[in-house]
């Protein structure tokens, strides 16, 4: 009774999202499948717990959807026990596999005559069952072999209807959600529906298979499967067979005489060129999605890709070296300079800082092998909502997609992690001539804002003098004795002045030195020279100045 009360408090008036009537979602359909949900929980007993292996059974009795949340689970070991990541990384690519017939059934509803035109054979064993699609090795007229996706019927519509539940749930959730600092449970199922739409039309992950080969085709060690676009639509993949050794069989990649350090390195590394260098990302790289062959590294499922614009390239690249650096000045400043909505009235900076200060604090006490960077991703972003600072949406694909990364290559690189090879790769790509001319530009930046401050402090201090003059503001001060200090703080200043102008010729003459133009002395540009010239004679003269003094 309570069930059915709740179902009819949750879904009884609000429309499904479903402008084209695809997916049939209605209240009708909604009520069925919770019940459907509510059974299966039942059927599973579920308020007396599980087993590793009744847990995986129920997701995949559950539907696609809760697969997707078990393949998750799967690499996050500080949330579930070992046995259980163990059972769920079943879930990858070893689901209960549909029958043969009804494989071959979905193929010819989909090319209907052309079918017998086009294969051979078809291998009755599937070469991996995962949540969404069902993978067979065939054989095409041909000649060519290739393995086929073929999506399991019914399985799009019921993801569209368990996250048009959620999306309906988390409407009404938010009306007793009054904290606005909390999360957008709606921003989070709206991001869901898109990776939904992205993840089941089979045209899209074909795109994605060429534009990844493109931008990947000069990196040696990285690849993925060739596509038969003539043979693709949004319910069937047809691509290059490839014959290797899946990711996460240490053992057998041990025995075939690959270093499992080299291969992390590498697939971290080539991850932070996704990102930083093509905007082109594996959203989703758990295990189930890499293969090693012939040396290289191979992504055979790209159905979910992040994209990231130049801009929030640069802006990822900034908040991971403040990461890096530990410096939450610099984090802080990225942070806010990456969001695409602030509220910087409401923005508490020193609130904001001490915080991110305790959390870079936390984690920078752990051991290299046991930071969850994933985690202090998650945490950082969780921050930013909480001081009203809103980052694109992009941001939650990179933070996912560094989440699975990590998990894939837990124990491959137990001293190191993602951030420092984000940076190294950073440090090992940037031209050194760009970043000459980015530091100048930022000099300038800099010099531009002190004579801005400059400017209009002389503003104030004018019309400051020009009330005292009139007797608008009276000044009334003393001090006693002051001939001595002021000459003294004079002195100070002057000094500080000095070593500011002398240590600005030195920066300024050694940053000029390695790529000047025009005359030169010796090997060194002549204004190189002038300005070593000009920062020695006044160093020697303020060291003068300090030892006559004393």
């Amino acid at each position: 009774m309570a069930t059915s009360n709740l179902i009819k408090y949750f879904f009884a008036s609000d429309a499904a999202v479903d402008p084209e009537g695809r997916f049939n979602l209605n209240r009708r359909t909604r009520r069925q499948r919770i019940r459907q949900i509510f059974s299966t929980l039942s059927k599973h007993h579920f308020l007396k717990g599980f087993t590793p292996v009744e847990f995986r059974r129920l997701l995949e009795d559950l539907g696609p959807s809760f697969v997707k949340v078990g393949q998750t689970l799967s690499t996050r070991s500080e949330i579930l026990p070992k046995a259980y990541c163990d059972e769920l990384a079943k879930l990858q690519t070893d689901c209960d596999p549909l029958p043969f017939d009804e494989i071959i059934a979905a193929l010819r509803d989909i090319y209907g005559a052309r079918f017998d035109k086009i294969f051979a054979e078809i291998d009755e064993h599937p070469l991996g069952s995962a949540s969404l699609a069902q993978v067979h090795r065939a054989r095409l007229v041909d000649g060519e072999v290739v393995a086929v996706k073929v999506q399991r019927p019914g399985s799009k519509a019921t993801m569209a209807l368990d996250i048009d539940i959620m999306r309906i749930f988390a409407r009404r959730a938010t009306r007793f959600i009054k904290d606005e600092q909390m999360l957008d449970l709606n921003d989070v199922v709206e991001e869901m529906w898109k990776t939904f739409l992205e993840e089941t039309d089979f045209v899209r992950e074909a795109q994605n298979l060429q534009t990844f080969h493109r931008l990947n085709k000069d990196c040696v060690y990285v690849d993925c499967p060739k596509v038969r676009m003539d043979l693709c639509g949004e319910y069937v993949l047809v691509m290059e067979y490839v014959e290797g050794i899946p990711i996460y069989d240490r053992k057998r990649l041990r025995a075939a005489g690959y270093n499992l350090a080299e291969i992390g390195t590498k697939l971290l590394d080539n991850y932070a060129s996704q990102i930083l260098d093509h905007g082109f990302f594996h959203a989703d790289p758990h295990p189930g999605n890499i293969i090693i062959r012939g040396g290289k590294i191979v992504y055979i499922d790209l159905g979910i890709m992040g994209r990231l614009t130049p801009v929030e390239r640069a802006g990822f690249g900034s908040i991971i070296r403040g990461v890096g650096l530990k410096d939450s000045a610099k984090l802080k400043d990225a942070l806010i300079s990456f969001a695409v909505q602030r509220d910087n009235g409401a923005i508490d900076h020193t609130r904001f800082l001490a915080d991110l200060d305790m959390i870079l604090e936390s984690y920078g006490s752990c051991d290299v092998d046991s930071l969850d960077v994933g985690q202090l991703l998650t945490d950082v972003l969780a921050l930013t909502r909480m001081s009203r600072v809103m980052l694109p949406t992009s941001i939650t694909n990179v933070a996912r997609g560094i989440v699975a990364i990590e998990g894939t290559v837990a124990g491959f690189i137990p001293n190191d992690n993602i951030v420092n090879i984000i940076n190294r790769h950073i440090e090992s790509s940037t031209d050194k001539r760009e970043d000459l001319q980015e530091k100048v530009k930022d000099m300038a930046v800099d010099l531009r804002r002190a004579a801005e401050g400059a400017i209009e402090a002389a503003q104030y201090s004018g019309e400051t003098f020009k009330m005292i003059t009139r007797g608008q503001v009276k000044l009334n001060m003393e001090v006693l004795g002051s001939d001595a200090p002021m000459a003294t703080l004079s002195k100070i200043m002057n000094r500080l002045t000095l070593g500011t102008i002398i240590a600005g010729l030195f920066i300024g003459s050694a940053m000029y030195a390695e790529y000047g133009i025009g005359p030169r002395v010796g090997t060194m540009p002549l204004l190189s020279f002038l300005g070593f010239v000009g920062a020695f004679i006044l160093s020697v003269w303020v060291v003068v100045d300090i030892w006559r003094r004393h």
